[in-house]
């Protein structure tokens, strides 16, 4: 990366058409491995370098619209273009064998910043 990457932090929600599966031939097991996909995705785009990932299920239950989110992944990222790339994850990675794709059960938002670093005065 030429200049200073773009610290994104990738926030997930999960939403409630989720909570209602099984449904439409659609299971939670079918969600979950789309979701690995797109988390697999996310790290393999050229430009990405992955710091990390956070999951709250444990203390957050039920739907997550907003903050707190469900979970978060961490990644330095070259530019704008790929942030939407893998935003874009959620609309192109297909669910099952159904028609849906996984922003049906799931939402992502990406916060772009830089790396808190100190300066000087």
């Amino acid at each position: 990366m030429a200049h200073p990457p773009l610290r994104v932090l990738f926030c997930i929600g999960i939403n409630q058409n989720f909570f209602d599966l099984p449904r439409d031939g659609v299971t939670a097991g079918d969600v979950w491995t789309a979701f690995v996909e797109m988390m697999d995705g996310i790290k393999a785009l050229p430009g990405v370098d992955f710091i990390g990932d956070i999951d709250d299920d444990s203390h957050l239950v039920g739907p997550s619209d907003s903050w707190p989110w469900t979970c978060y992944l961490l990644a330095d990222v070259d530019t704008q273009e790929t942030v939407k790339a893998a935003c874009n994850l959620f609309r192109t990675v297909q669910v099952g064998q159904s028609d849906w794709k996984l922003w049906k059960y799931a939402k992502i938002e990406a916060r772009i910043g830089r790396a808190l670093t100190p300066r000087e005065y």
